[in-house]
């Protein structure tokens, strides 16, 4: 019995032991989480300061009428108990009284909704942008296009990188960046208005970075703004906070806020980026030439939910074997991926270029065992974009 309980101890040091190991492993994430965070995160914007300091302002009164209502409260069982030969008075129907319990919650009321109506009017004041930002959620990630301002006509999604799905399957957390780390991040000047317009393609979304004071709701087919003025460069990340299907965990926000040299170069580089990628859709491609580029697009869009080797995982249907992928109809296929999947397990790619949709679509069809030798030319995208 004593070398059972010797065993039961021995195990419990080593699993305290290790837990202490792994909570010291992860340390604060600068404009993310922090290790046994009690707060606020630390805000980088005037409405985030501000929520901050109305937050403080709310708890401290109703920390005070908590202690003074239930002093009073507390006070008058105990003083005046029956086992202290305490009569109970008999009266109703004072004035003062009522005056008084009437005339200062009103005030306090008063005293909380002045400051509270005045930062939530600041909230939505989304006029004089220096920037605009039309952010779309998908199942499960993040679409942003530059409508206006420097950057404009830049867009990209912004998924879960791929190395923390392979993490969390493996049940293996790693990093200060666990889950929040992305493809592409949204990257924005600093100390300039940004206006983030919101929807959604599928379900309710919540676009959301606590540093910045800011949290809306994407839903489709209705279009919500909101913005910020980050004054500090850096990243600073947030999740979407509305419980929107299985992979809700897997959809983080991370936007890298940049000095305006900085800035500008990026918006350069993307741009010539997005200038090289804008192949001619008339051309014509081999097999060789165009399998490779599928690989990677289906890598950076597809594998998280059909998996890397197409077999799918619960509501997501497998690509292997698949009679729609096999078809010698690429139209059926096509559709799907330009529309996304009726029941709604599978969002529209249309936002990807032609050229990397028939990629994409001749690698299922010639992944795996598919071995169908088809080839889907960018010509053929075109043509299904419009039906």
């Amino acid at each position: 019995m004593t070398s059972i309980s010797n065993k039961l101890a021995s195990l419990l040091l080593v699993s305290l032991a290790s837990l202490g190991t792994a909570a010291h492993a992860v340390q604060d994430l600068p404009g993310g989480p922090a290790v046994r965070q009690l707060n606020l995160h630390p805000p980088v914007t005037r409405i985030a300061a501000a929520q901050h300091d109305l937050h403080w302002m709310l708890l401290i009164i109703c920390t005070v009428i908590f202690v003074g209502v239930f002093g009073v409260m507390f006070y008058s069982i105990w003083h005046h108990r029956k086992s202290r030969g305490a009569k109970a008075a008999h009266f109703h129907e004072s004035t003062a009284i009522e005056v008084t319990w009437t005339v200062i919650p009103f005030l306090i009321v008063i005293a909380m909704a002045a400051p509270a109506t005045k930062v939530i009017v600041a909230q939505k004041d989304t006029s004089n942008a220096e920037l605009t930002i039309k952010v779309t959620g998908y199942q499960w990630k993040w679409g942003y296009d530059y409508l206006t301002g420097e950057g404009e006509g830049i867009g990209f999604l912004s998924t879960l990188d791929s190395s923390q799905r392979a993490l969390s399957s493996a049940g293996t957390p790693q990093g200060d960046d666990y889950l929040l780390k992305v493809d592409n991040p949204l990257v924005v000047p600093v100390n300039k208005k940004v206006r983030i317009i919101t929807t959604a393609n599928d379900v309710i979304h919540s676009w959301m970075v606590p540093s910045f004071g800011v949290k809306q709701d994407a839903i489709p087919g209705f279009v919500r703004d909101t913005w910020f003025r980050a004054e500090k460069p850096g990243d600073y990340y947030g999740q979407c906070v509305e419980l929107c299907g299985k992979e809700h965990a897997y959809m983080p926000i991370h936007v890298r806020v940049l000095p305006q040299a900085e800035y500008a170069a990026w918006v350069d580089a993307e741009q010539k980026k997005a200038a090289a990628k804008r192949d001619d859709p008339n051309k014509v491609w081999t097999l060789e030439a165009l399998l490779p580029r599928g690989d990677k697009v289906y890598a950076a869009h597809c594998a998280a939910c059909h998996q890397a080797n197409g077999k799918g995982a619960g509501p997501i249907k497998p690509l292997d074997g698949s009679a729609i992928v096999k078809d010698a109809d690429h139209a059926r296929q096509i559709q799907v991926v330009l529309k996304g999947a009726a029941n709604g397990a599978m969002p529209s790619w249309a936002a990807l270029s032609d050229t990397d949709l028939a990629a994409v679509v001749t690698y299922t069809k010639n992944a795996w065992s598919n071995k169908t030798g088809q080839l889907v030319q960018p010509a053929e995208i075109v043509a299904q974009r419009g039906k």
